[in-house]
């Protein structure tokens, strides 16, 4: 059973698929009926009926050509139900090519009746009785006719509203296709494909019709107008399965399956006399236009022509409701559109007809405004020319009411305003949204915003351009300011309401591009955190939880730019705890706020220096003079300083320590595998060797910090590096009041040099000076004193014990001639760039033969004698750089 069960819907799937497939549109023009209904002594043309009731009195016509050869006999044959045949006298005829019956039929709907059919036969022998006898013996198949009759005539009207509409806008102003297109589609309930919109103009209205049959949505008030009935279990199984994605009709009306079902039924009647062929009808006042898929036969088997009025049903009114229920209206815009949905038979019939919009006026009058359903607007339009503000209230409740069918309709409620002038304002987030040289959009907001007819960009010029705008509730509206072509400065809006002579004025800022704010790092306790973006010189102030942090220079860091902000209010800032959210307030220069959400970061580490100590090298010149500042490191020895843990409070080991010259130009890293050593959980000692750590040219103050999970501590002073000269020889003559010659390397390390503390009697040495002898004043006691170039501000000494001091040789003139110049005074350049001539305080001092190979001299500091053996140049020898 199963297994042929199976087979049995593929098999009706397949003849389901082919139906449609096969099926012919509904494209031969048929006969026309008039048909009108009397209900309580009402007439409507059959456009305005969506529904018979038992008493109802109908007028059916055959609107013929005057030349119709073929005669037709026109049969009305009331229905009552799938199992109960129809008694005799429920059939009507009437001879349409007899003028005794040119007036056509005027019957009553019986008690009981549920469907009505009008049949167009050929006339031929027995006619009348072929047609009872075949409603009579299938009483079923003819109520599931009427009824996918009307449910593929209804859905048809709305296809052919949908696709005339598309066509005419298509061919009469394609652009407004993106904005009609859409409220077609809500209204009527079509499937609405966007992706055509993003075509070209003159390619969306074809795309927007493709696939027509599978346009037409469900619709539940469609379906219960027609109220689809059937007790055949095989035509059941079709119809499910003509509902399936297999068969392509999905989540669709059942247009396309009524189609499939009427083919068959009206096959299954198919006699040697009569075939019949089902005739869709197109309502146009009184008038059944019938649309045929198949031409018809006057030969055997003769086509009779099928057609169902609406059904007799209790009325089913449309549940039609406002698109947006807050949605405020201007009651002073002439062409009013009431956005509805919810009943596309409003839209696509003459059902609702009659309709107004009614209003309650100050005085309790109630005042009607015809209204129109369009669905290219997407709602009900009302013509608000004639009204009178002053007769209502600024705010006016109105509601839709009329007729569905002959059945009073009460629709849904709208909220109306009358205008008035408005103080409108940006939105808060758009208060610095302006960017001069681009589009913008802004929201403005006031009170009432439904009234808005127009609004106009007013140039610094004095120049206006129209602003795109659309409202976005009842009390704001989205505005497109076109400013690709205006500077930063100030602007207007004219914003000109319905009913309004002048227009309100808003007033504007537009300002340059911003940059753009990252984050800013605040770690609790500091008084300094770091701003991280772009264009941060245009940052005045950063504000959080009411603490003032203000910039200080700007640096770039890695092409990120980055500004420090320091707070001045060391109270306020200790209250901020860690992990606390805040939003910031950034500042700009030119007036602007932006917002920046802050937390504020853990503790960074902290640390306390210990103690230091210095272990000199062969390399670090000690051996001439003796620092006098404990906090001065030679370049070249090392240094070992030791640390304790305050933040956190242990140490964790996998701390580093950062020593970097004080602007940052040589940094080096010390790690527990190299140069970091923990003493314990709280203390640490860090080693430096700075012949290995910095560069020969490495000089200045230097600076440590701890870095723990890759969070910097503050930078704390270590010590000043400084590099030294190295002194090989001191020759002086015996007068005490004549200088001395100083030989060595690295002269230029010396800023000054002086023979008393005060450096009374100085010599300056001039800026990068590449010679390797100084003119220097002579010693008093054997004692010089040095500033050096990388620390001038202390004062050093240089020990020479009397009886060490070697003679100066006598000159010659021919020495004196080549002689070097001695400085004692800042030096001038001479002709020759490669010699620096000095300003001598007294005459040049030469020597008239080479040095001794070998020449000893005898320096002393505080540590103690120290005897160096160097070979010297010849003191006649040119200094050149």
């Amino acid at each position: 059973m199963a297994s042929w069960l199976r087979v049995y819907c593929l098999v009706i799937l397949a003849v389901s698929v082919s139906a449609y497939a096969d099926s012919a549109p509904f494209d031969l023009a048929g006969p026309t009926l008039e048909v009108k209904v009397i209900h309580a002594g009402k007439m409507l043309p059959i456009s305005e009926v969506p529904n018979l009731s038992v008493g109802d009195q109908l007028s059916i016509k055959a609107d013929l050509p005057d030349g119709q050869s073929a005669h037709y006999l026109m049969v009305a044959a009331f229905l009552r139900g799938a199992t109960n045949p129809p008694p005799h006298n429920w059939f009507y005829a009437s001879q349409t090519w007899n003028h005794k019956d040119s007036a056509g039929l005027r019957i009553t709907v019986p008690k009981g009746a549920q469907q009505v059919l009008v049949f167009l036969a050929p006339e031929t022998n027995g006619d009348f009785k072929a047609i009872v006898d075949a409603v009579r013996g299938q009483p079923g198949a003819f109520v599931r006719a009427s009824q996918d009759l009307n449910q593929a005539t209804l859905d048809r009207s709305r296809l052919k509203v949908y696709l005339a509409a598309i066509r005419s806008i298509g061919q009469t102003d394609p652009e407004q296709l993106t904005t009609a297109s859409p409220l077609l589609a809500r209204s009527l309930a079509i499937k609405f494909n966007p992706e055509c919109l993003q075509k070209i103009p003159e390619l969306q209205a074809s795309c927007l019709m493709q696939g027509r049959d599978s346009l037409i949505l469900n619709d539940g008030h469609s379906t219960s107008i027609v109220e689809a009935l059937s007790s055949a279990s095989v035509v059941d199984l079709a119809q499910q399965i003509s509902s399936t994605r297999q068969a392509d009709y999905g989540y669709y009306s059942p247009y396309i399956s009524s189609a499939v079902d009427i083919a068959h039924i009206m096959d299954a009647f198919r006699t040697a006399q009569y075939q019949y062929i089902p005739a869709l009808a197109s309502e146009q006042n009184d008038q059944l236009s019938l649309e045929l898929n198949a031409p018809p036969s006057f030969h055997n088997p003769k086509s009779v022509l099928v057609i169902a009025l609406p059904a007799v049903e209790a009325p089913q009114l449309p549940p039609l409701h406002p698109v947006d229920p807050k949605e405020v209206y201007c009651a002073e815009k002439t062409e009013l559109v009431l956005p509805a949905e919810g009943a596309p038979l409003a839209f696509a019939t003459g059902y609702a007809h009659d309709m107004v919009l009614r209003l309650k006026g100050k005085n309790g009058k109630i005042v009607d405004l015809p209204v129109k359903a369009d669905a290219e607007k997407g709602g009900f339009i009302a013509n608000t020319a004639g009204l009178s503000p002053s007769n209502f209230g600024d705010v006016l409740d109105g509601s839709l009411h009329g007729y569905w069918g002959f059945e009073a309709y009460n629709g849904p409620e709208f909220r109306l305003e009358n205008a008035r002038p408005q103080h409108w304002q940006l939105s808060d987030d758009d208060q610095q949204a302006l960017i001069a040289g681009r589009d913008d959009v802004v929201h403005l907001e006031t009170e009432n915003a439904a009234c808005v007819d127009s609004i106009l960009l007013k140039k610094p010029t004095g120049e206006t351009v129209k602003a795109d705008w659309k409202s976005t509730g009842p009390n704001q509206v989205a505005v497109t300011i076109p400013l690709k072509k205006v500077k930063p400065g100030t602007l207007k809006l004219l914003v000109k309401q319905y009913g309004s002579k002048e227009p309100d004025t808003v007033q504007l800022q537009s300002f340059a591009q911003a940059g753009h704010l990252d984050s800013f790092t605040l770690h609790a306790g500091d008084l300094t955190g770091v701003l991280k973006g772009s264009q941060l010189d245009a940052v005045k102030e950063l504000t959080l939880n009411g603490i003032s942090f203000k910039p200080a220079p700007l640096t770039d860091v890695d092409n990120d730019e980055e500004l420090t902000l320091a707070a001045a209010d060391i109270k306020a800032v200790a209250g901020l705890m860690e992990g606390a959210n805040s939003k910031a307030k950034v500042a700009l220069k030119d007036g602007r706020e932006l917002n920046l959400d802050v937390t504020v970061a853990s503790p960074r580490p902290k640390v306390t220096l210990i103690g230091k100590s210095v272990q000199s090298s062969a390399s670090s010149g000690l051996e001439n003079i003796q620092l006098a500042d404990q906090d001065e490191l030679p370049q070249g020895a090392q240094l070992t300083f030791s640390i304790h843990a305050q933040i956190p409070a242990a140490f964790s080991g996998e701390e580093k320590v950062d020593v970097s010259t004080v602007h940052g130009a040589y940094l080096t890293t010390l790690t527990p595998a190299s140069g970091l050593t923990l003493a314990d959980s709280q203390v640490a000692l860090a080693t430096l060797n700075t012949s290995k750590a910095f560069a020969g040219s490495a000089s200045g103050p230097l600076r440590f910090r701890i870095v723990e999970q890759r969070i910097a501590g503050d930078w704390q002073p270590l010590a000043t590096l400084v590099r030294l000269p190295v002194f090989n020889n001191l020759k002086c003559p015996d007068a005490p009041d004549q200088p001395c010659n100083l030989t060595g390397t690295n002269l230029f390390l010396i800023d000054a040099i002086a023979n008393d503390a005060h450096f009374d009697h100085s010599t300056q040495v001039p800026e990068g000076f590449p010679g390797y002898t100084l003119s220097v004043p002579h010693p008093i006691d054997g004692q010089l004193y040095v500033k050096l170039h990388d620390d001038p501000s202390v004062v050093n000494s240089v020990a020479f014990p009397q009886e060490a001091l070697a003679p100066l040789p006598i000159a010659t003139p021919a020495a004196a001639s080549a002689a070097p110049a001695i400085l004692s005074k800042p030096a001038t350049q001479s002709s020759n760039p490669s010699t620096i001539v000095a300003q001598p305080s007294s005459p040049p001092l030469t020597t008239s033969g080479p040095a001794s190979a070998a020449a000893t001299t005898t320096m002393t500091t505080t540590k103690g004698l120290v005897t160096t053996a160097s070979p010297l140049a010849s003191p006649s020898t040119p200094v050149n750089p």
